[in-house]
């Protein structure tokens, strides 16, 4: 018997790995502009106190400012990009942590500029908006303005700045845990073959054919969890307690209204859509029961929601494969987006498959300079993972077409306008794999990919958006944090959203000390409201003609240069009205009753 393990880093052939030389050449580049970035500080000091005396010297200290940031951007994200690639290696921890020192310390230094602002008359501000000096920055400025009731005193906002790396402490201890010191063992997969379990691994497992494998893994990977319970329920709390504390200090009524609030999102947006949810959960629990049929078995557990139903069916893509599936389904957005992306894909913009130490998951990482890298632990057998890379190939060309379209201010676009690239690119791959199946069989097992991504993208997330509101508003209450009323809350939630008929494993309640997300919290709601305003617009774009198309590219170049609601607006799609989840929840309803007939004898 052979045991699988994975390849060191240096073990890695160069080409599949990302190029970072879009960013700096070398790690001697990156010093040289880290010496200057350190010493251009202390310019910030040039325009405090003067920020008011005219519109020119103001669009002086913007400039400086927002070209100190786009050094920063490159900087930093060098560095991100440089630890994920294994999270053991200490040089390039040493590299990150320097630059975070350096940023908190730029914070610091530039925390007057907010209240500074703010403090400027309004009939000033007002007059010196008109001047066409401050024509690239009217908009920021427009949009600082309505921070006015959140933002501290000069000396406040300077405390809170000071606070940074201390605020990100639970956040660090939790991903350096979960990363680099948890250690789960090897497993036997179903042929015998011994290999090591990882986050990585651990979904490869999941969708064995043999429940015993996916039983066994699920049970030893949570054996890690339940051995760390304690630290991981404290450095939740920690993340949790920190958002409670940064809202009150800013005046907003709860750190849910502190998150939304940057995006101009109202809070029935959040709630519509935990609603939306909750009153579709029949439909998911019929779903859930009709995979018990079809799998023959007596109970369902958690452990066997990911293997196909029709676990006989093999999809398997080598990388240059799954890339020629994304660009042929993506072909409706026609020759410049696909072409762009096939660059990427077969050049070097992806870091593509697992090593040791590497970070788990997958995530797209752009920049107004650079490429927009993608990391990946791609595994052939795993059909999700096609999915996952034009998933995060959505966010690099949304990235693309905005650095090519806007000017730095207003390139950087916002996650909840992000996730509609990203899972739009999902819709049409999905489509145009139900479409061309080669019979029944395979359109099955596609609708029932299809049904276990909504229920994943929709339903899950939308579970995680509920945890995240529960357990802030218990802090915001005074109601304490502990291993007990975390694992407690969470349990009452996989009671409403798995159904009266699912059986739950008690280790499934440390699900919730798991998700690196809840590290951001209120994050995971844009995934759900993302995929829903992705299949409005999907279908606007397959059903029309040019101009649909067209307006859908101007959303991707559009970035931030307006709230995100107005430009989902302008795309086609109104994600005030509970509709757009409805319609998605909709077709979820009408999938499982094709998938039912489909599987019918």
């Amino acid at each position: 018997m052979t045991t699988a393990t994975l390849p060191t880093r240096d073990q890695v052939p160069p080409e599949h790995t990302w190029d970072l030389s879009s960013l700096y050449p070398d790690d001697a580049a990156w010093e040289a502009d880290f010496v200057r970035h350190n010493e251009q500080i202390s310019t910030y000091e040039k325009y405090r106190g003067r920020l008011g005396e005219s519109a020119s010297l103001l669009a002086e200290a913007l400039q400086f400012d927002s070209q100190f940031d786009r050094r920063g951007e490159r900087l930093g994200v060098y560095a991100f990009l440089k630890t994920t690639e294994d999270q053991a290696d200490s040089h390039y921890q040493g590299l990150k942590s320097r630059f975070q020192n350096l940023a908190v310390r730029a914070s610091q230094m530039s925390s007057y500029i907010r209240p500074e602002l703010l403090a400027i008359d309004s009939d000033r501000m007002q007059e010196m908006l008109q001047d066409e000096a401050l024509g690239l920055f009217r908009m920021q400025l427009e949009r600082l303005l309505r921070f006015r009731p959140h933002t501290l005193s000069d000396r406040e906002e300077r405390l809170l700045a000071m606070q940074g790396e201390m605020a990100g402490a639970a956040g660090n201890a939790f991903r350096q845990l979960n990363d680099a010191d948890l250690k789960f063992g090897q497993l036997s997969d179903h042929q015998g073959r011994s290999q090591e379990l990882t986050h990585a691994t651990f979904a490869q497992f999941l969708l064995s054919p043999e429940r015993e494998v996916r039983r066994t893994a699920f049970h030893q990977y949570y054996e890690q969890f339940s051995a760390h319970e304690n630290t991981l329920a404290a450095t939740l709390t920690g993340s949790i307690q920190a958002d409670v504390y940064y809202a009150r200090a800013r005046n907003y009524d709860s750190s849910l209204q502190a998150a939304l609030f940057p995006d101009n999102v109202p809070t029935k947006v959040y709630d519509n859509l935990i609603q939306a949810v909750r009153d579709s959960l029949p439909a998911v629990h019929r779903y859930l029961d009709l995979r018990r049929r079809r799998m023959d078995l007596a109970d369902l557990h958690h452990y066997d929601t990911y293997v196909p139903i029709l676990s006989d069916v093999k999809k398997h893509h080598t990388w240059d494969q799954a890339v020629q599936v994304v660009l042929q389904s993506l072909q409706p957005l026609g020759s410049e987006y696909c072409g762009v992306l096939e660059e990427g894909l077969r050049g070097r913009w992806s870091d593509r498959y697992p090593n040791r130490g590497k970070q788990s998951g997958a995530f797209s990482c752009g920049t107004f300079d650079g490429d927009p890298y993608i990391l990946m632990n791609f595994k052939e057998e795993v059909l999700n993972d096609v999915f996952t890379l034009t998933h995060e190939a959505g966010h690099s060309m949304h990235s693309w077409y905005s650095a090519r379209s806007q000017p730095f201010e207003y390139y950087n676009y916002t996650i909840f306008v992000a996730e509609v690239a990203s899972t739009f690119n999902e819709q049409l791959l999905n489509r145009y794999l139900i479409d061309n199946a080669a019979d029944d069989t395979e359109r099955a097992y596609l609708i029932n990919n299809e049904l276990d991504s909504i229920r994943a993208t929709v339903v899950r997330q939308t579970m995680f958006a509920e945890f995240e509101k529960r357990t802030h508003e218990m802090a915001e209450a005074g109601e304490p944090l502990t291993v007990k009323s975390l694992r407690g809350v969470y349990r009452k939630l996989l009671d409403a959203y798995f159904g009266p008929d699912f059986t739950i494993d008690d280790v499934l309640e440390l699900e919730c000390f798991r998700i690196p997300h809840f590290y951001r919290a209120f994050y995971v709601y844009k995934y759900a409201t993302g995929l829903s305003a992705a299949v409005a617009l999907s279908q606007r774009v397959l059903s029309g003609g040019e101009d649909e198309l067209a307006d859908y590219l101007k959303f991707l170049s559009s970035g931030c240069s307006k709230d995100p609601l107005e430009l989902l607006r302008d795309a086609g799609v109104d994600m005030n009205s509970p509709g757009p989840v409805a319609t998605t929840l909709q077709r979820f309803a009408t999938l499982t009753d094709e998938l039912d007939r489909l599987l019918s004898p």
